[in-house]
């Protein structure tokens, strides 16, 4: 066989594989005829015209994107370095392709830009305590400009933020502080509840007499199965007061025989 017949044979076998293209299940092809979109194909197998369609791939698979730290200054003035992660997916590979020269590079820079301008408008606190609303607002942002590209953001999640030293510091002293307040507010919830029982006690001792020698005895016994040495107690004039009686009673006798 002439080498002619050869090397033609060779470019037809080079042309039919190039007009044949397999795409998998989450892939689509944008195939433009002579510069012109002609719109998307796939999944599976994708016949070309050799020479004049062009195809490019793109994944329908969601794209997990980590944003750099970004240097914050917060709107009280606090210097801040935070990171995040972005989750979205080419909806529309059309546009994806026709709409922006690079659909990955541009979601990045994109949402650089989001977080540095939504964080610089927040505090400090809120940047610490509503995460989940900063996120929100940070995924509604970025879908509403994504969506001409033909990009869906799902999710937008802060990953980490880096306090400066002064103010962790500073945050530490406030955290300590605000735990003392606490311990003193229960502690003198407690002294409360405490007097109003005792002062609940005292009248319930005044109103009965006997309760309070019950009292002082049981005190007297306690003091004495707990300590070895000697203890000399007052003896409430209640107690020897019968007998005082009994006493006088027994003089009146006498005197009267």
């Amino acid at each position: 066989m002439p080498i002619q017949w050869i090397t033609l044979l060779a470019l037809l076998v080079l042309l039919l594989l190039s007009a044949v293209r397999v795409l998998k299940e989450y892939e689509r092809g944008v195939v433009f005829r002579l510069g012109r979109l002609t719109g998307s194909r796939g999944p599976g197998l994708i016949l070309l015209i050799p020479l004049v369609d062009k195809i490019q791939t793109v994944s329908l698979r969601t794209v997990v994107m980590d944003v750099p730290p970004q240097d914050i200054i917060t709107k009280d003035n606090v210097s801040v370095k935070v990171n995040a992660v972005v989750y979205f997916r080419v909806i529309d590979p059309n546009r994806a392709v026709v709409e922006v020269e690079d659909y990955l590079y541009a979601t990045s820079q994109l949402a650089q830009t989001t977080l540095r301008s939504i964080l610089g408008q927040a505090d400090l606190d809120e940047l610490l305590s509503e995460r989940e609303k900063i996120n929100t607002d940070l995924q509604t942002i970025l879908d509403d400009h994504t969506d001409p590209w033909g990009i869906k953001v799902s999710q937008v999640e802060i990953k980490h933020v880096d306090l400066p030293q002064e103010m962790q510091r500073a945050m530490a002293k406030q955290a300590e502080a605000e735990r003392e307040r606490r311990a003193k507010i229960i502690n003198a919830e407690g002294e409360f509840q405490a007097s109003s029982r005792l002062l609940e006690a005292g009248e319930i001792l005044t109103k009965e007499p006997i309760t309070l020698q019950l009292r002082y005895l049981q005190t007297l016994r306690e003091v004495a199965t707990e300590n070895n040495s000697t203890i000399i107690f007052p003896l409430p004039i209640d107690l020897i007061r019968p007998f005082i009686k009994l006493s006088e009673l027994m003089r009146s006798e006498s005197k009267t025989e």
